[in-house]
């Protein structure tokens, strides 16, 4: 009796599974009908995306809480000396509820300290890009230039942006553009790095169409060499971007005054680690954004697709 049964139940969940197709290719043909084969494409591939994007989510969840506990084990074997999650999350919802106040120049909210460092992160990193892309066009494309420069890079590339801070203050006499000197001087290596070699990978193929129908230069820099160096040079940009807010907190940490860093400095100084790694959230969320941002440019910019 027992294997009948077992029987029974297995033909009737096929038969469940079979009708629950049929049913689903029904409907998308009547779909198909109403609105169009491309339409119910479309939102195939969005209920797919969202469905991916859902478990994504859940599962960044599932991180973030086991996160959280071994933070709370910390806290506990340190006896509180390290602020738990609690702790920290009612501080940084007291930071959050009033970003933009004003009581001074060490006194300043979180959203004004971000912006001051979003200003320099930007001007530092779009001053390196200016001069990453097009030497690294030069580098790529000539071997000559590459064996000249390249041993210059790498020797360049090691150096610590604290190392940089000096040289940085004794050209430009102030604090504040030293740091955007060292976000710069810092962040362009991986964007240069990334340019050369897209562009010194073309294919061969590539370079004799351009030949055979006689491209000029311009030419074959918009038709060819940018839109197969593109994805790199995004790679580059990703890569740069990180460097530069990773950057920002040792060299406002070092010129004081205003920004993210001297916040987390300060706030040291003022025996408040629950704003200390307040802060360090912050930063690594927005370091996550802008990771994220890039990386759907790469996406959207893959060469071939």
């Amino acid at each position: 009796m027992k294997p009948a049964t077992s029987l029974s139940h297995t033909l009737k969940g096929h038969t469940i599974i079979r009708v629950a197709i049929a049913y689903k290719l029904l409907a998308e043909r009547k779909l198909s009908k109403i609105f169009g084969t491309k339409f119910v494409r479309l939102l195939k591939a969005m209920l797919a995306m969202t469905h991916q994007g859902v478990q994504s989510s859940l599962l960044a969840l599932v991180g973030f809480l086991l996160l959280c506990v071994v933070w709370h084990l910390i806290s506990w074997f340190t006896k509180e000396e390290l602020p738990g999650p609690v702790a920290t999350l009612k501080v940084l919802t007291q930071m959050l509820s009033n970003p933009f106040y004003d009581n001074g120049p060490n006194d300043k909210g979180i959203a004004i300290q971000l912006w001051y460092s979003m200003i320099r992160v930007f001007t530092g990193f779009g001053i390196g890009t200016l001069i990453a892309i097009p030497l690294g066009i030069l580098i790529g494309s000539q071997p000559i230039i590459k064996k000249i420069l390249y041993p210059i890079v790498n020797v360049l590339k090691p150096v610590s942006p604290l190392a940089w801070f000096p040289i940085g203050l004794a050209a430009f006499k102030s604090a504040p553009n030293a740091t955007i000197f060292i976000i710069y001087i810092t962040s362009l290596w991986p964007t240069l790095i990334n340019t050369a070699f897209g562009v010194a990978s073309i294919p061969q193929d590539h370079k004799n169409v351009a030949r055979a129908f006689g491209f000029s230069r311009y030419k074959y820099l918009t038709k060819i060499l940018i839109p197969y160096t593109l994805p790199h040079i995004i790679t580059g940009l990703r890569l740069s971007i990180g460097v530069a807010w990773l950057v920002i907190v040792a060299g406002e940490m070092l010129s004081g005054g205003t920004g993210i860093g001297f916040f987390v400095w300060d706030s040291w100084n003022a025996l408040s680690l629950e704003k200390v790694i307040s802060a360090i959230l912050i930063i690594g969320i927005i370091g996550l954004l802008f990771d994220k941002l890039f990386t759907s440019l790469e996406k959207l910019f893959a060469y071939g697709k």
